[in-house]
């Protein structure tokens, strides 16, 4: 197919991803990387918001069983967001791709708050909208916040993009076995309890009809093919 079969898409990445071969930070060949995917599949006439995890600096769940306040810790996750965000942002605008980072806290001097209206019609025009800071609210994941957002703005679709080919019964990486789904409904990745999105995230899909397409990033011009109706990855759907 030539044509995209989704029109607004909500991509979910990881900060990992952003890390590259590192243990740590951002490496900026590999913000590189998927920025000129984001950037190709925008060129594509497709609306992309994008929501980025913190996890390549801080995780907030980790850094509170260290001793660090819940509270605290989440909030010094939601900053490691806009962090990734900001570095995206700098990757998409080298190739000439506008951009606005969006943020759930307020940062006026680095990024503009979120607002609904504005942020879709961001997208109207053309831009690739980051959602940073996740929810802006303690307790709360970027899995979560980026179904929220997928909700808020009508997404026909969350890309969870993965180091991983898709949603499988076991990890992958620990069990040679392992089966991979083409498909699994949301109340199976609940009653298996699979990780692919928290619970939280998994419900309001579920409740909002949301569909998930959980597909290997690291496989270069899989963000494409995923957008131009390529059976890639596993689908989580009803």
């Amino acid at each position: 197919m030539s044509a995209p079969v989704f029109r607004r898409i909500l991509l979910k990445l990881s900060g990992e991803a952003l890390m590259g071969s590192q243990g740590f930070g951002i490496d900026p060949a590999m913000a590189a990387r998927i920025a000129g995917e984001v950037d190709e599949v925008r060129k594509l006439g497709v609306q992309i918001g994008i929501v980025v995890g913190g996890g390549n600096f801080i995780r907030g769940v980790a850094a509170s069983e260290s001793g660090i306040d819940r509270v605290v810790a989440d909030q010094m996750g939601m900053l490691a967001t806009v962090i990734n965000g900001l570095a995206l942002q700098d990757a998409l605008e080298k190739l000439g791709c506008h951009t606005r980072v969006t943020t759930a806290i307020e940062i006026r001097e680095v990024a503009e708050p979120f607002i609904r209206r504005r942020s879709v019609r961001h997208l109207e025009k053309g831009r690739v909208v980051i959602f940073a800071a996740g929810t802006g609210s303690p307790y709360f994941s970027t899995d979560t916040a980026a179904a929220l957002r997928a909700i808020e703005i009508k997404a026909d679709v969350i890309l969870k993009a993965t180091k991983v080919d898709g949603v499988y019964d076991a990890d992958p990486q620990k069990v040679s076995e392992a089966k991979m789904f083409s498909h699994i409904n949301y109340l199976d990745v609940l009653s298996r309890e699979l990780k692919v999105m928290d619970t939280t995230a998994i419900s309001m899909c579920m409740d909002n009809s949301v569909q998930i397409i959980v597909f290997n990033l690291n496989v270069p011009g899989n963000l494409k093919r995923v957008i131009l109706g390529e059976k890639i990855g596993s689908l989580v759907s009803r």
